[in-house]
């Protein structure tokens, strides 16, 4: 399996107790959508490995996992800080006009006829989610809200904006 083919689900954060357990950072929207998974892909060495899930507890955006055959606390630590992956085929079908944030990315910005650039990623301060614009050489800021992005199309890889007065000015020397 290759990370492009993938969507992050999380990151190991640290250890829980001595028989291998460990707790996972979940970002993702609906974490109590993946208290079913089987089995996941961590990221070892620059590789996804799976790894099968013994026993799997959320609780809002973390989770503690028991995975099969890492049995001790220093199995464990061997983990933390890994990266954990599953496959795009496993995310649901949407329906038309919705898209997940990584259909986004590599996407052209246009404002009316004037292409920005190109979306590099999505990233989330704070709840806040923006879009990561290369422009010129300089990367824009863009608020991902729909009142901004007035037309998705991710078949095409393009997304027209409506932009706040003033945002571009800020980038501008």
């Amino acid at each position: 399996m290759k990370q492009d083919d993938c969507y992050q689900l999380g990151e190991v954060i640290k250890t829980h107790g001595l028989k291998g357990e460990v707790s996972i950072s979940l970002e993702v929207d609906f974490p109590d959508e993946y208290q079913n998974l089987e089995s996941v892909f961590l990221e070892q060495q620059g590789k996804l490995v799976p790894f099968f899930i013994d026993t799997l507890q959320i609780n809002r955006d973390k989770a503690l996992v028991k995975f099969e055959d890492i049995d001790s606390l220093d199995d464990a630590k061997a983990l933390v800080k890994s990266s954990i992956y599953l496959p795009l085929s496993s995310l649901p079908e949407l329906s038309k006009g919705q898209y997940y944030f990584h259909d986004l990315v590599n996407c052209e910005v246009f404002e009316e006829k004037t292409k920005l650039g190109i979306i590099k990623e999505v990233i989330d301060l704070n709840g806040n989610q923006l879009l990561v614009v290369e422009s010129n050489g300089k990367e824009i800021l863009i608020p991902l809200k729909d009142e901004i992005l007035t037309n998705v199309d991710t078949d095409k890889k393009k997304v027209n904006v409506k932009l706040p007065d003033g945002l571009l000015d800020i980038y501008n020397d």
